[in-house]
């Protein structure tokens, strides 16, 4: 079955493996292939995960039919598979190389030492290397081959045609001198020599491209495998694919939580790092959502099944990353254009280095080694690879840390921003009110205190206004035993009313408890001052007399205050945007250290406000939580959801902070940045071996043998260099190692050759 997601538009959106790409020329002959099937509308093609993603209303037969003719394979991405099937084939395609090298590797040697250490020992010299050479051209160098004659059935070359005819062309010429030129010189090292070494090279790629791909198997591999479901009170341990919505699930302190959940009964600490990027567990107890991967690390607990399958949110999460890691970002686009006459500009330049070598009075053998160096030497692998593999690994190390970045563009639009606009509630507040003071009346003693949060508690036991729950749970978190309530009934106009112990106590806001005859004067300036904090105040009566009064306010969520001077240190501007009051936004912007702010504003004018900020030349994050907020994530240049909000506001973002914690936006800011420049790098470095080897080896100065290592490097290279973006050090290690190797090789190669 194929992947297919059915979006907005009504089109279908299909993933397809493909088999046979080897660099960007093939990316983009892909791309051109698919886009023209009728009914297509994008076509999105990834050198990296070796996928196309393809939109439209369009038959999963005509696709791969397109990708047949095209010279190259194509599958259906299997819906339950696919966050393993990149992987698993890579590790495959690596087995496979590794096989190829070993036996290029036995045979190599032995030629290159009788062909440039002992030359013309022994009569028969010649007729042994062709034998040694045979396996390696033909067995070891068959996917060059294969690939090559592929892509000429259709027309068409790509980076396997230039290895192929390169390796071909001195194999065949040596063969022919071999039986019919005295004396012989032959060129079997050479051919051997750039099978194997780009062998090797591809090799080294393949594995360090299945390193960037680890983030979707770790995700994978978060899932449980079992779940103990109780049936009729009797506790059954089944396949968590055969968890349904609405079962209760016993989890054990080190189990992992099979699915999503809510917590019916018990409380546990919760192990969500690889989902949340947080290191300490969270408390979760009776009502809290769980989420399906995270591991109970001290408690038992009873949970009801929420969400299965495909519709968890660490399913959601590997989607995400898969979506994420075989999107393209602008900078490739560049690369692709350029790719697109890259091969035929090579050939055309290997025939020109021929047809030049013997216009000048050179010999056919000298014409053909510089045009072999040509064909060797050309790397669109490494232009192919430099973009996707950056991302691949960027948008891997966000997924670990609990930063979700919807792909390369992403990345792009986060480097650029220079204002970050913020939502308030949710986003650097919790959200919720909470119980901030309690003043008692007349006497505000700890035991009048204690004796107030209780009568309020019992009261507002009954109601399901966020205000009284977050009354029930202070007076919960603080130990205390509510008392019964008589006669309870909600009053119109926000309050509860009630009798205990025989009294009737009144609970509500200043101008309610007024209405009902309660005299407030006592406690005027309190209340103002309250309010002018930009909290909310309720008062406690019995009869009609004060007896407390209780503040309540959304804090500020644990985080928030660093994160803004983080982002002041990053050089951005930070501005809050609100349809709260300008009292209450002030409040919250001083605790925080936001100097610049939008109050007032209509849930519906926030997209406006963000784009009366691009007219002033701003490049604009905006950051929200809530179904409001996506009018304006959508405007805005980028992005940025709470893990912890609405799916709306997940859907339209480009990043998600999975744990809600605003600290991981100024780390999502830094990664976009150092990916963005690592892509830079790597198309530089792709860049530079074409512009600076090509005419050195058209001009003679380089031999096929080292066009070959140079150009199995290159890709390796960038490749490498992107693993850096993990952050570990033996990642920056292995990277800088192979830079000064190809530094190395380059710089002596040029200087040997231009020595001698």
């Amino acid at each position: 079955m194929v992947t297919a997601e059915r979006p907005a538009s009504g089109t279908t959106q299909q993933t397809l493996d493909i088999e046979g790409m080897t660099c960007a020329s093939c990316v983009r002959r892909v791309e051109r292939a698919l886009a023209r099937v009728p009914g297509v509308d994008t076509v999105t093609v990834n050198l990296a995960t070796e996928q196309a993603a393809v939109q439209g209303d369009v038959a999963l037969p005509a696709l791969l039919a397109a990708v047949q003719k095209a010279g190259y394979s194509a599958s259906p991405v299997a819906a339950d598979a696919a966050s393993d099937d990149l992987v698993a084939r890579q590790e495959r395609a690596v087995r496979r190389r590794r096989d190829d090298i070993v036996l290029g590797v036995a045979l190599t040697l032995p030629i290159l030492i009788l062909s440039m250490l002992l030359p013309d020992r022994f009569p028969a010299e010649n007729l042994l290397l062709l034998v040694l050479t045979v396996p390696v051209w033909v067995y070891v160098g068959r996917s060059f081959h294969l690939g090559a004659l592929g892509a000429a059935r259709h027309g068409t070359a790509t980076m396997d045609t230039l290895v192929s005819l390169g390796s071909s062309v001195a194999f065949l010429y040596s063969v022919w001198a071999t039986f019919f030129q005295r004396p012989a010189v032959t060129y079997f090292d050479t051919a051997v020599a750039i099978i194997t070494l780009i062998s090797i090279g591809k090799y080294l790629e393949i594995r360090a491209r299945a390193g960037a791909s680890a983030a979707i198997k770790r995700l994978a591999g978060l899932s449980a495998i079992a779940a103990h479901v109780l049936h009729d009170g009797t506790e059954v341990e089944i396949p968590v694919g055969a968890v349904r919505v609405g079962d209760l699930l016993i989890v054990r302190p080190g189990d992992k939580v099979p699915v999503d959940g809510v917590i019916v009964q018990g409380r546990a600490g919760l192990d969500e790092s690889m989902l949340t990027g947080e290191s300490l567990p969270v408390e979760r107890g009776a009502g809290d959502t769980v989420i399906g991967g995270s591991i109970d690390t001290d408690g038992l607990l009873t949970m009801r099944a929420t969400a299965v399958g495909a519709d968890t949110a660490l399913a959601r999460i590997i989607r995400l990353v898969e979506s994420a890691q075989s999107d393209k970002a602008p900078a490739q686009q560049l690369a692709d254009r350029i790719s697109q006459y890259f091969v035929p500009a090579v050939l055309l330049i290997a025939a020109g280095t021929w047809a030049g070598w013997l216009f000048t009075g050179h010999s056919v053998t000298a014409a053909m080694i510089a045009a072999v160096a040509v064909l060797v030497i050309a790397c669109p692998c490494a232009l192919g690879l430099a973009t996707p593999a950056a991302v691949m690994v960027g948008t891997g190390r966000g997924a670990a840390e609990g930063i979700l970045i919807k792909g390369g563009e992403a990345l792009e639009r986060m480097r650029s921003i220079d204002d970050v606009v913020l939502d308030k509630t949710g986003t650097i507040t919790q959200g919720r009110p909470l119980v901030t003071h309690l003043i008692a009346v007349p006497d505000d003693t700890p035991a009048a205190r204690t004796s107030l949060l209780r009568l309020a508690a019992s009261l507002e036991s009954g109601s399901e206004h966020p205000l009284g729950r977050a009354v029930v749970d202070h007076a919960t978190a603080e130990g205390l035993e509510l008392l019964p309530v008589t006669d309870f009934h909600a009053i119109v106009g926000g309050g509860v009313a009630g009798i205990v112990a025989g009294q009737d106590f009144l609970i509500g806001r200043p101008t309610l408890l007024a209405t009902h005859g309660v005299n407030l004067d006592t406690a005027l300036s309190a209340i103002s001052a309250i309010q002018a904090r930009g909290e909310t105040v309720i008062g406690v009566a019995a009869g009609e007399a004060l007896i407390g009064l209780i503040a309540l306010a959304d804090i500020v969520k644990e985080g928030s205050a660093a994160a803004v001077t983080a982002l002041h240190d990053l050089g951005l501007a930070v501005t809050m945007l609100t349809g709260d009051s300008a009292a209450t936004a002030q409040s919250i912007a001083r605790q925080v250290g936001i100097d610049r702010i939008i109050a007032d504003v209509r849930p519906d004018a926030k997209a406006d406000e963000i784009r009366r900020l691009q007219g002033m030349g701003q490049v604009v994050a905006m950051v929200g939580d809530g179904v409001n907020d996506a009018p304006a994530l959508a405007q805005a240049d980028a992005g940025i959801a709470m893990g912890t909000g609405t799916e709306v506001a997940m859907e339209t973002a480009a990043i998600t902070l999975v744990s809600g914690d605003l600290r991981k936006l100024p780390d999502a800011i830094r990664l976009a940045r150092a990916t963005v420049r690592v892509i830079h790098q790597n198309l530089f470095w792709a860049f530079f071996y074409n512009v600076i080897l090509i005419p050195l080896a058209a001009a003679g100065k380089i031999s096929p043998v080292f066009a070959a290592a140079a150009m199995a490097l290159s890709s390796v290279t960038v490749v490498s260099n992107a693993l850096r973006l993990r952050g570990t050090r033996r990642a920056t290690l292995a990277a800088m190692a192979v830079f000064l190797l190809a530094v190395i090789l380059v710089a002596g190669g040029i200087a040997f050759s231009f020595h001698a």
